[in-house]
């Protein structure tokens, strides 16, 4: 902790300050604000009162489409001999699965009930670029039933014998997919419907584009063209290249039924859509998009928020940094708490790699770098030109990152300040739990007494449900 820190933390008297609660892990990190500090919420969306209710009746009363019974007998063959493959989302996403009140069992049973053996019945995790799922992630994502009974496979981008030839879109793109998903009798796509940073909304279409697909098409979807594109962003579809890119390439291929989620802030099913991949997933899309967006009428000097459950790597965490940038001034502040528990708590070797890149070239000269004719698309290059977004709003000295699980050495490669900056090396702490509140606490004093609002009272905001809120400049 440098000598400046130190003298605005020993000099700063929070006892008129309230306080906020930070998403942490299952629990919350209570943190003082100042008085002044608004808290940006979105609306309440109810729960469902039965969850399992409501998925046997999303199942048996599906939007625009036929009961997957009658899907399985209209493949003209009998019931034992057809082929059913399921994609599910990865650790990344916390769809609800699990259980009886999830919906894998009713749907597996369902699938079962029309004749279907358990044998021909294989799950396939859409992993896209991620890394393959672990038993463990696999047991506490899926449930034990489902894991003992069924077949269950990653996707695997790079491994080019395990896909085939599926399609070509109107962009010239040769689309490989997996072959066990596009070989089966039966298609069908489940997710969580939530708003998305660059496809507008998550879920549907995405479960195959680009979570089945290979690295080839996976480099157009996460292209700069793409990705710098204006309306690549939340909450938009129309004109949206990222959204078109994928639709086109799941028509292409031909998914027979989905069901997908919403969720509040809180991992609470708010809702369930199953039918037509397109009108089922519109249907969610329209269901949650008024309750995501917080308009804006000014921008903040100060914005606090936080990576909520997806944010389990610093991979993932730039979801909650680029949703605050409708928030902020132009070089204002955004501090991000961040829970990263994942086994690679910033991200895969590559990621790391180009993050290195990305912190000594700055955004610009790293876009330039990735538009080069020379540059060889990288797996994970495109997070950190993500995170050039909110770089290029507030500055490297204008994001703060904090998270305990990620070493001090190791920040030497992540732009932004270091959390670790707002921690004295000397102290002990009884728990991860008290470490991360004091380096959130010490990060949110700093931010308010910041020299760049040169003794004034910087405007603050705090957005209470982090990633998943959408906050959005009123004109």
């Amino acid at each position: 902790m440098n000598s400046q820190i130190a003298d605005i933390l020993r000099k700063t008297d929070t006892s008129g300050w309230k306080e906020v609660r930070v998403e942490y892990a299952h629990d919350f990190l209570p943190i003082l604000v100042p008085p002044a500090c608004e808290t940006l919420q979105m609306k309440k969306m109810p729960c469902l009162a039965h969850s399992r209710d409501e998925i046997a009746r999303a199942l048996n009363k599906p939007t625009a489409s036929r009961t997957i019974p009658e899907i399985i007998r209209d493949k003209g063959k009998p019931a034992h001999e057809v082929t059913v493959c399921i994609t599910v989302s990865d650790i990344t996403r916390p769809v609800p699965y699990k259980g009886e009140s999830g919906i894998l069992q009713p749907l597996t049973g369902i699938i079962e009930q029309a004749g279907v053996r358990p044998e021909n019945i294989v799950l396939v995790i859409g992993n896209g670029m991620h890394r393959p799922s672990s038993q463990e992630e696999r047991l506490a994502m899926y449930g034990q039933e489902i894991v003992d009974r069924y077949r269950i496979v990653d996707h695997d981008c790079e491994d080019l014998s395990s896909m085939v030839l599926a399609a070509e879109t109107s962009r010239g793109t040769m689309v490989y997919l997996n072959k066990i998903f596009f070989e089966s009798d039966v298609k069908i796509s489940t997710g969580l419907v939530e708003s998305h940073f660059m496809a507008g909304v998550s879920g549907g279409r995405k479960a195959i584009c680009p979570a089945l697909v290979n690295t080839t098409t996976i480099q157009k979807f996460h292209s700069v063209d793409f990705l710098e594109h204006p309306r690549a962003t939340n909450l938009i579809l129309d004109g949206n290249p990222c959204h078109e890119e994928a639709l086109e390439v799941a028509r292409t291929v031909g998914v027979d039924f989905m069901i997908s989620t919403t969720l509040d802030n809180e991992l609470c099913m708010t809702g369930v859509f199953a039918g037509d991949l397109e009108e089922a997933h519109l249907a969610a899309f329209e269901a949650m998009k008024e309750f995501v967006r917080i308009p804006v009428q000014e921008p903040y000097d100060v914005v606090l928020t936080h990576a909520g459950y997806v944010g389990r790597d610093h991979y993932q965490s730039v979801k909650a940094a680029v949703n605050a940038v409708p928030a902020v001034k132009d070089q204002g502040l955004i501090v991000l708490f961040a829970n990263n528990v994942d086994q690679e708590p910033i991200g895969s070797r590559e990621y790391k790699t180009l993050l290195h890149l990305f912190k000594m070239l700055g955004p610009e000269n790293y876009l330039s770098i990735l538009q080069h004719p020379a540059w060889k698309f990288t797996k994970d290059q495109w997070e950190p030109e993500m995170w050039g977004k909110p770089l290029r709003k507030v500055g490297s000295e204008g994001l703060y990152y904090c998270a305990t699980q990620i070493p001090e050495a190791d920040y030497k490669i992540i732009p932004g300040v270091a959390g670790w900056e707002f921690i004295d090396p000397g102290r002990s702490f009884a728990s991860e739990k008290e470490q991360a509140r004091i380096m959130l606490q010490n990060a949110v004093i700093h931010a308010a007494h910041h020299p760049r609002f040169e003794g004034s009272t910087p405007r603050m905001a705090f957005i209470e449900e982090g990633p998943y809120a959408i906050p959005m400049q009123e004109s």
